[in-house]
Order: structure tokens, then sequence, then C-alpha cells
């Protein structure tokens, strides 16, 4: 995956994941923003956007990030944008 690309080689450690999925046409933008807490910014964030075919996939994409930083759930949020959420919900 290569929505993110760390600002500073060889900084491997984030603590905070703040991701937005926007409905855009027929696909998914997904922008993370990865924060470790330790490190004052620019050089402790790393940013990213990528497009995705599916709501599925752009959930998918952050799920890794999270997982591949060892970030836990009450340090990721998420905001989903759709363009007529009814009608992407079941019924």
């Amino acid at each position: 995956m290569s929505i993110i690309q760390p600002v500073v080689p060889g900084l491997h450690r984030f603590t905070y994941l703040s991701a937005r999925i926007t409905e855009e046409d027929d696909s998914f933008v997904v922008q993370v923003r990865l924060h470790n807490d330790g490190v004052s910014a620019p050089e402790g964030t790393a940013w990213g956007e990528e497009v995705a075919g599916s709501i599925e996939c752009a959930a998918e994409m952050i799920a890794v990030l999270a997982k591949r930083y060892s970030i836990p759930q009450d340090r990721i949020t998420l905001e989903i944008r759709m363009e007529d959420i009814a009608e992407n919900t079941r019924h």
C-alpha cells in the first residue's frame, strides 16, 4: 500500500490515526493522517490520499495502516462523507 510515505525516513511509530472516506462519483477517496505524540510536528506526522473502488476497500486501507503501526481503536478517528447516505444503506 502506498498511501503513506513517512516524512522522516526510519520513523516507524505512530500513535494516532485520523481518516476520512469521501464518496466522489463512482469511487471513494481515502485521506489519512498519522501522528506520533512523542515527536513534534512535522517530523511526527505522515499523511496521504488514495482512491478506492469501494467503501470496503477504503475501510481495508485504513485497517491495514492501523495494524501496521499498532494503533489501538480508541486512537483512531474516522469520518465518512457520502453523496446520498440513504442510497448506500440497506433497508
